[in-house]
């Protein structure tokens, strides 16, 4: 395996499973990086088989390959590519391969599992044919432990993104482990840019002329589709109830019940308010008894999961979006979450959390309005505010689309993000980013 064909052709990105309706922002990295210019080459441990698919999925040029197979009716056929693949790696280099695996086998008592060797055995050959040059993997979990085994099977360079959920649950030692091996680690927020890198430490246990894990640490937002997310040519908003609107998963840490209680109390006040939630989860039988509970089954639409273009009409007839996110007890949160900035792309005044990347986006009565999280008594008030004064939402509803034009959109943070995989993207002058051997850092 150490013998290369040729200078390497492409950039491999691995994700866990592809197209997921609700990972917009991994559909979104993958056009701009594309569209920048980067050859993409897509690789999934599994499809979702997911009943609706975003229609952008179609515009990746990329095909995608699935180590695990696309149906259990693939599974036979794959675990004999599997098992030729690990023979082959074993066969080509066997000192690599051992050593490999006893990595994989002392990693097993934090991951409960060798499949994410098992994994990287498949996608090593696969990134060979393909002549790849570098392995990016799309989360900090398994996604990022499968590329570290195709680093160590095979020497071929591998750097991880690290968001939410995959950052602040992740074992320390395991993401310091990762951190060490890789060329580079994105995150998506200046707030997990520097959480990660507390976790990591000044020396992280970094060997010997590997460098700090936590100067790797690479701030790279992701941005947003701003000629598809626009204001409404007619503003919204009137003598009705006040319209607003929520977009995300229905999990514990959007904040959803706290909305919920918001909504009673700004209707206890007098201010008529109708809300439409957009999107699919676990919690969805919860929060609609809450609903019916609060008593707030005519003034709340629970909608289901919708793609980004029934999201963006969504966006255009509504008054003000709402971003209700809490943190978890275990540490879980949000980044900055690509619907937020949808919306504000969208020319929507936005009342949001304080949380985590959140004011990283939102400028406090510039672009919206930020609010304690979990404090349902602010958030009430906050858009009873918004339902008082039109202007003060015309005014926000501007802020916001300009800071996501001039910080947020897609083909800039796209044109910023490539060089690091693939220099030859990377503009030309003595400001350009060096190499991939020497990424570009963004201080947190």
């Amino acid at each position: 395996m150490t013998a290369r064909r040729g200078p390497g052709t492409t950039v491999g990105y691995l994700t866990k499973r592809f197209p997921r309706l609700s990972e917009t922002f991994i559909l979104d990295e993958i056009l701009g990086l594309e569209q920048a210019g980067v050859p993409l080459r897509l690789f999934a441990v599994a499809d979702p088989m997911e009943a609706v698919v975003q229609p952008d999925v179609a515009r990746v040029a990329s095909p995608v390959t699935y180590l695990r197979g696309r149906r259990w009716s693939d599974a036979p056929k794959g675990a004999v590519r599997t098992l030729c693949a690990h023979v082959r790696l074993a066969t080509r280099h066997p000192s690599r391969y051992r050593k490999a695996l006893a990595m994989a086998l002392a990693d097993r008592s934090r991951t409960h599992t060798v499949r994410p060797f098992l994994d990287a055995g498949r996608l090593a050959v696969e990134l060979r044919r393909a002549r790849a040059a570098h392995l990016h993997a799309a989360f900090a979990h398994g996604p990022a432990t499968t590329a570290r085994y195709v680093h160590h099977l095979t020497g071929l360079p591998f750097s991880f993104a690290a968001h939410a959920k995959d950052l602040y649950l992740s074992d320390a030692a395991e993401l310091v482990a990762k951190a060490v091996d890789a060329r580079f680690v994105l995150t998506c927020s200046a707030a997990a840019a520097e959480g990660l890198s507390e976790r990591l430490g000044p020396a992280g246990g970094a060997m010997p002329g590997s460098g700090a894990p936590s100067s790797k640490v690479v701030l790279a937002y992701h941005g947003v589709d701003t000629g598809r997310f626009q204001p409404a040519p007619v503003a919204a908003g009137g003598d009705g109830p006040l319209r607003v609107l929520a977009v995300g998963r229905l999990v514990a840490k959007k904040g959803y019940p706290v909305l919920l209680h918001a909504l009673r109390l700004l209707l206890d006040s007098g201010q008529e308010v109708h809300c439409r939630i957009v999107g699919g989860g676990p919690e969805h039988a919860e929060l609609a008894s809450l609903a019916e509970d609060l008593g707030l089954a005519r003034h709340v639409s629970f909608l289901g999961a919708r793609t980004h273009q029934e999201v963006a009409e969504e966006y255009r007839r509504t008054d003000v979006f709402v971003q209700a996110s809490v943190v978890l007890a275990d540490g879980d949160r949000d980044g900055v979450p690509n619907a937020l900035l949808e919306a504000m792309a969208s020319g929507l005044p936005v009342v949001a959390s304080a949380v985590s990347g959140i004011p990283e986006a939102v400028d406090d009565g510039a672009s919206g309005l930020l609010v304690a999280p979990g404090d349902a008594g602010a958030l009430a008030r906050a858009l009873a505010r918004l339902g008082e004064d039109r202007r003060l939402v015309a005014s926000l509803g501007s802020g916001a689309r300009r800071t996501v034009v001039e910080r947020f959109d897609r083909r800039v943070c796209a044109q910023q993000l490539a060089p690091h995989f693939w220099p030859a993207t990377a503009p030309a002058g003595p400001s350009a980013p060096g190499a991939l051997a020497s990424p570009h850092v963004v201080p947190a």
